[in-house]
């Protein structure tokens, strides 16, 4: 698929170019990783769905399809929370930065976002995994949680992990990029040179505007109700949050970054 070439096509300029090995190109790799898990989850079956119009799905494929899409969905919601820390050390605390972020110390985070977005998918499939389907098996579009909240029997369970869950990944999560982003601005503001404030500005625009297209689209597609009149919305937010979204991720990250597109140039003419 397109968007995992692409993908994996940022991950290799990361890995190969001795240059990009700093905190903000290796959060860059692992948010792309994150991307191609919930792509490779959900596109195949949403693109099946599209084409073919054949929306059944079993228990087994739906709650495996389920428990990469919470992975891939969560791990990318943590990575981005963090990614917007590292913005607000940066521009916030400059002399605590290279402290904080030591190769070390955010390998570690990395390793305990991952642990934690497995983590919490796994909870989710296995609290949910022995409530009998009483609907029919037809999914609207691929099987996710608002969807397989519909076919459970006892959906009254779901919703109220949905609701855990959009407290804690969402809402919590939310919350913190908001009050970081909101310190970043104020001591941007505060900067006395013009271009100083640019300069500062460049370094967290590509990331304020992958959040807000994350949450967006994430909150067109959970936080809208079902009717047979709201499905075209709904196929319009989970094709931008499931396919374009991870492939665009990467795409605004690169093209407003000098050092991204060194790399990508030095991995074509290789090529």
């Amino acid at each position: 698929m397109v968007n995992n070439i692409w993908l994996n096509f940022v991950i290799t300029c990361v890995v190969t170019d001795v240059h990009l090995h700093i905190p903000m190109y290796i959060f860059l790799s692992n948010l792309s990783t994150a991307d191609a898990v919930l792509t490779s989850s959900t596109l195949p079956k949403l693109m099946d769905v599209l084409l073919t119009g054949k929306n059944t799905i079993s228990s087994v494929e739906c709650f495996t399809q389920l428990c990469f899409y919470l992975f891939g969905l969560g791990t990318e919601d943590l990575l981005l929370s963090f990614m917007a820390y590292d913005r607000y050390m940066a521009i916030c605390k400059p002399l605590y930065y290279h402290m904080i972020m030591r190769k070390r110390y955010y390998t570690l985070f990395l390793t305990g976002i991952w642990i934690l977005g497995f983590a919490n998918a796994l909870f989710f499939i296995l609290t949910i995994f022995q409530i009998d389907i009483c609907h029919s098996k037809k999914l609207p579009l691929f099987c996710e949680i608002k969807a397989l909240s519909r076919l459970l029997c006892a959906n009254t369970k779901v919703n109220i992990i949905l609701i855990i869950e959009t407290i804690v990944i969402g809402v919590f999560l939310f919350i913190l990029n908001l009050t970081s982003y909101s310190k970043i601005i104020s001591v941007i503001l505060r900067i006395p040179s013009t271009t100083g404030r640019k300069k500062a500005f460049s370094t967290c625009t590509s990331h304020l505007t992958v959040l807000s297209m994350f949450y967006g689209a994430g909150m067109g597609m959970y936080l809208n109700s079902y009717s047979q009149r709201q499905e075209a919305s709904e196929l319009v937010f989970s094709t931008l949050f499931v396919a374009m979204m991870p492939m665009l991720n990467p795409i605004i990250f690169s093209l407003r970054n000098s050092d991204m597109k060194s790399a990508i140039m030095k991995i074509i003419k290789l090529r």
